[in-house]
């Protein structure tokens, strides 16, 4: 009885040990591109690879959407502070511009995510963010369309 409970007692305590996984995800990222390379598929970590390749979607749409919110966020201060334009201002939002063609270039499946109503999505954040640098009320409702997005000029 007392070898089970130390047999039991040694399962417990390697459950509770962090894998290497959650201990260091660089040298569990390589160790994971080796197995797949060497194709020992059996030894792969599964469950942590699909969640990994899902969040590699995600962080692709998140960069895609974050570029649109940056321009939403520039185009609101420089249509509701024109006293204030600055080529910063303008320098965000043709460096975003750019990115958004690199990320849809990179990855046209994202292209789903580049309609209106991601825009207006992104614009109540957007709109926060301008809120919060202008002390400015800005519109409730989105009126920028996605072609402002891309290459409404600025005057």
């Amino acid at each position: 009885m007392a070898k089970y409970s130390c047999h039991q007692s040694w399962i417990s305590m390697m459950k509770s040990q962090p894998s290497l996984y959650e201990q260091d995800f660089a040298l569990w990222s390589e160790k994971m591109a080796d197995l797949i390379a060497a194709k020992r598929f059996e030894d792969l970590d599964i469950d942590n690879l699909v969640e990994e390749i899902r969040d590699l979607s995600k962080r692709e749409r998140d960069r895609l959407l974050s570029s649109v919110r940056l321009i939403l966020h520039h185009l609101l201060k420089w249509d509701h502070q024109p006293e204030k334009r600055s080529r910063s201002w303008q320098i965000t939002i043709e460096r975003e511009r750019k990115n958004l063609d690199l990320y849809l270039e990179d990855s046209p499946s994202l292209k789903r995510y580049f309609c209106q109503e991601w825009v207006n999505k992104m614009y109540l954040t957007a709109r926060l963010d301008a809120m919060k640098d202008t002390e400015i009320d800005m519109p409730q409702d989105c009126s920028y369309s996605l072609q402002d997005v891309v290459e409404r000029a600025l005057i």
